[in-house]
């Protein structure tokens, strides 16, 4: 689609920035939350921080298959509450890193404390592919990608690639 935002690659700077929260809750809160979405479904994504599209907000859009119906639920200023000892690896992928994936540990389960397009506190709890989505599009509002959580010696088996993927991040 024309209209989705460009999902920017690993080496753009802007991806490596501490997010401000959301101050305000309005129309173009939504149309940004709309335009994460189709950018994130035109990708065949899972999860989608508005870092990813050049906005320093604390936003993130996540798919919800807990229910008969898969939703995206569009988390704003959230903040995880609460992480299990209990830790869980699943090999993550990011669509800022296309074509990169790696074993990432993480807490099993996660509380989050966040706010919905009205500005209403919510509370999130859940222990499946959600709490892993969420703490990965968490982690991006801090400036940190999931190939940050890996050793030394995964990185390097994985610098080529990256390298190769800040070049294409670089303007002409």
């Amino acid at each position: 689609m024309a209209d989705d935002p460009e999902i920017l690659l690993y080496g753009d700077p802007r991806l490596r920035v501490r997010c401000r929260p959301v101050e305000q809750f309005d129309g173009v809160l939504s149309q940004l939350v709309d335009g994460m979405i189709a950018a994130m479904t035109h990708q065949n994504g899972i999860g989608l921080a508005a870092p990813q599209v050049g906005h320093d907000l604390r936003l993130i859009v996540a798919r919800d298959r807990r229910g008969p119906l898969a939703t995206v639920l569009p988390l704003v200023n959230p903040e995880i509450v609460f992480r299990s000892l209990e830790r869980a690896t699943f090999n993550e992928g990011c669509l800022s890193l296309p074509g990169i994936t790696a074993d990432v540990d993480r807490p099993a389960r996660v509380r989050v404390c966040y706010q919905d397009l009205q500005g209403r506190e919510q509370l999130l709890a859940d222990d499946g592919l959600l709490a892993r989505i969420v703490q990965h599009e968490a982690d991006h509002l801090d400036g940190v990608l999931f190939v940050d959580h890996l050793g030394l010696v995964r990185r390097k088996l994985l610098a080529k690639k990256l390298r190769e993927l800040a070049r294409r991040a670089q303007p002409a």
